[in-house]
């Protein structure tokens, strides 16, 4: 039997096909798995510090409790612009600020709003009226408040743990003021105040201070703080031909009594404290404020080392001039937050220990306390009003922070920041 011939070229790809079917089957290359990525960090916490802030907004008084209200806004957008951390979280600081309306029943009613509304500290009140009975309220719900500018004495001698303040108090006001007349020459003065607890207590420690200088009494006469017309016991002063009126009260009544002085014929020098040491003053008396005599706690601005930057951020910053306590809203708010820093908490009853123990350089002095929260030193810078201006005179009492250094002789003087 004859077997067909199979062709070369097809028993060489048998062959070829047949090597492969026999071959090592090649094993796939296994993946390499990606490195896992490192977890994100967490995202630290954020906590909200609550400031309560109380001024009156409304009434007479409204320019001064704008000009504090102020003074601690500036002083919160600067502590948020360093975005602290503390207790390893980051601090957002917040003002709650609400009007008393310079009214003590007004003042009681928002600080329980600020109670309920737990605020981690409060700045204020403005007025020792309104400070004296909330601050009970404050310190029953143990929150620290510093007051920028209630001076009589009774805020802190009640015995709360939680009352600080960051001026000078009437007992060192008041003693300056009575020698500071004796030292004009005066020897026979009449007092008014208008029965607030800080115009009768200014007016009080005045009337010691002077006595004991040897100023003779002739005449004691009250107001209140929302009159403004005081033409009938200033004729009744008149009557006593004394040399001095002491005022005891704010700018409201001090403007336009100092005003009806002039219009009734009255040759005494007026002097007052801190209430009618603002340019509201002059605005409200005119020309006849002309020569007359007020005190400020701490000494003059320009010649504090950080006064003159201060000046420049709050009158950029706001459009306006400083009236009268913005400088020592912004320390009192400084101060919190360094007790705060200084805790590691933000917490009332973690920080308030560290308040009392305060070593502050401040806007308006070195800021230290006594052991009932009053500001040790407390020196009084007397000015008066010239041409609708205020006039240093001088300081008294005890050395307040360091001036700035001078410049060098040869650098030029800086020009004036432009108002805006």
């Amino acid at each position: 039997m004859q077997f067909a011939r199979i062709p070369g070229i097809t028993l060489a790809l048998a062959a070829a096909i047949a090597m492969i079917g026999c071959g090592k089957k090649e094993e796939p290359q296994p993946q390499t798995a990606a490195p896992a990525a490192a977890p994100a960090p967490a995202a630290k916490p954020e906590v909200v510090v609550k400031l309560g802030h109380v001024a009156p907004m409304t009434g007479p008084q409204a320019h001064l409790g704008k000009d504090n209200e102020n003074g601690a806004k500036l002083a919160v957008e600067e502590l948020n612009a360093q975005t602290l951390e503390i207790g390893g979280a980051k601090v957002k600081f917040e003002l709650l600020s609400e009007d008393d309306g310079a009214d003590p029943k007004q003042g009681t009613i928002v600080a329980q709003k600020l109670v309920d509304a737990k605020v981690n500290g409060v700045i204020g009140h403005l007025n020792s009226g309104t400070t004296i009975p909330a601050s009970k309220l404050y310190s029953d719900a143990g929150i620290p408040q510093i007051s920028p500018s209630a001076t009589n004495p009774k805020y802190t001698q009640q015995g709360f743990k939680t009352a600080f303040r960051v001026m000078a108090n009437d007992v060192q006001q008041g003693k300056i003021l009575g020698e500071f007349a004796a030292k004009q020459g005066a020897k026979t003065v009449a007092i008014v105040d208008d029965r607030t607890a800080y115009g009768q207590g200014l007016a009080d420690e005045f009337k010691k201070s002077a006595e004991a200088a040897g100023l003779k009494v002739v005449a004691t006469e009250y107001t209140n703080d929302k009159a403004t017309d005081f033409k009938a016991i200033l004729t009744k002063i008149k009557s006593t031909k004394a040399d001095l009126v002491f005022y005891g009260g704010m700018d409201a009544q001090g403007g336009p009594m100092a005003k009806q002085m002039k219009e009734l014929g009255l040759k005494a020098k007026f002097l007052g404290g801190d209430g009618v040491c603002t340019p509201e003053f002059t605005k409200l008396g005119g020309p006849a404020t002309d020569g007359h005599y007020c005190s400020l706690p701490g000494m003059p601005l320009e010649k504090l080392a950080k006064g003159p930057e201060f000046k420049d951020k709050f009158t950029k910053k706001f459009n306006a001039e400083i009236q009268l306590y913005a400088p020592n809203a912004y320390d009192a708010v400084m101060v919190m937050a360094d007790a705060m820093k200084r805790a590691n908490s933000v917490e009332p009853a973690k920080y308030l220990p560290e308040v009392g123990k305060a070593a502050y350089d401040g806007v308006t002095a070195k800021i230290e306390f006594d052991d009932k929260g009053d500001l040790k030193g407390g020196a009084i810078s007397i000015y008066q009003y010239k041409e609708g201006k205020l006039n240093y005179v001088e300081t008294l009492g005890m050395a307040p922070a360091a001036a700035p250094a001078a410049a060098p002789a040869e650098a030029p003087a800086a020009a004036p920041a432009e108002k805006k």
